[in-house]
């Protein structure tokens, strides 16, 4: 397997995106695409003691896709940026899957300009795992930033794609959905959770299990929630914020002196295990749903860690066949024009 990783892309790249790349090659064993700029690149390579090769090549690329640019104009203006050049790599069949931490809205652009949509798909979601009060026990909400502005439509193939990728990457035979909504019954919500839950209810592909409050998110009760872009990225949002808080109240409030030593030295089994239950850096990155490739869209702030395991993700998605899984299991209910071009993209 090889993954096509930008490596310009994101605030703490080319550094901590070298290194995540390079723990992915020899931890997963995967093949690594490294797309930027040549010279840089190989400096850092160097700085790990650690030589280009078939295992791990640079690919290069001229330009990048800044914070502050436009998708669609950024991607026009830099052809050769590196997310349009790793994106290339998987068009042309020479990588199965693309990782990117940079702009979000530009790999969503380039995912739909280069690859195109799966067969019936309005619109693509980025779906993340939330960690939940059950152990090993995820939830994927969908979609947490490329669509801002949602038809009922969308959010019913949103939940169609999660139940699918619950199923065969997670390992939930049958994942219940939960559409987020301000309270529990179906008369609850703006107009478009009152309709998109009539469809959910009526849709024979899903296991509907009704409507999910905020506080649910991370109960365990549900494996799929779907929202629109705007709700869901304030959630993704919140939730990083929730973690690293979380974290730092419980190093600031350690015991000092000899006691907190020794009191640190007894729990750092168990403090290793919260963290690894409630960082979003164990979780990497979130897969772009419903364009015809494997994309993997990592948070700005990614470092190695979390590249490693976006990689990783991008692996469990192919090697879980997801896009084969999703390819035809959603029938377009109208004639749906040929556009791949994003109406929101993606904060």
């Amino acid at each position: 397997m090889r993954i096509a990783v930008d490596a310009m892309g994101g605030d703490f790249a080319p550094r901590e995106v070298v290194e995540g790349a390079i723990l992915a090659q020899t931890q997963l064993g995967v093949d690594i695409a490294l797309v930027g700029d040549r010279d840089i690149l190989a400096n850092y390579l160097k700085q790990h003691n650690y030589k280009e090769s078939d295992r791990l090549e640079i690919v290069p690329s001229e330009g990048i896709i800044e914070m502050d640019d436009e998708p669609l104009e950024g991607l026009r203006r830099k052809p050769n940026s590196s997310i349009a050049v790793a994106m290339n790599l998987v068009k042309r069949k020479q990588a199965d899957a693309v990782v990117s931490a940079g702009h979000s809205g530009a790999a969503m652009a380039a995912a739909l300009l280069r690859l195109g949509r799966l067969p019936g798909v309005d619109r693509p979601a980025i779906g993340a795992l939330f960690p939940t009060q059950v152990p090993h026990k995820p939830v994927l909400l969908l979609d947490v930033g490329a669509n801002v502005d949602c038809r009922p439509k969308f959010l019913e193939q949103f939940a169609i794609m999660g139940s699918l990728y619950s199923k065969y990457a997670i390992g939930i035979q049958e994942p219940k959905v939960g559409l987020l909504n301000i309270g529990e019954e179906a008369c609850k919500g703006n107009e478009l959770a009152i309709r998109v839950h009539q469809s959910l209810q009526d849709n024979q592909q899903i296991l509907f299990a009704g409507n999910a409050e905020g506080r649910d998110i991370l109960k365990g009760q549900f494996d799929v929630i779907v929202c629109d872009g705007f709700a869901g990225n304030i959630v993704l949002k919140f939730a990083e914020g929730v973690g690293n808080a979380v974290m730092q109240i419980l190093k600031e409030e350690l015991p000092k002196g000899w006691r907190g030593k020794l009191g640190a030295l007894l729990l750092k089994p168990n403090l290793k295990k919260v963290k690894e239950r409630i960082d979003a850096d164990e979780y990497g990155g979130a897969l772009l749903l419903g364009v015809a490739g494997v994309c993997v869209i990592g948070h700005g702030s990614s470092n190695a860690v979390s590249i490693r395991n976006a990689i990783r993700v991008a692996k469990d998605a192919v090697d879980n066949e997801v896009l084969e899984r999703i390819r035809g299991q959603i029938k377009p209910k109208v004639a749906v024009p040929a556009d791949d071009t994003p109406d929101d993209p993606p904060t």
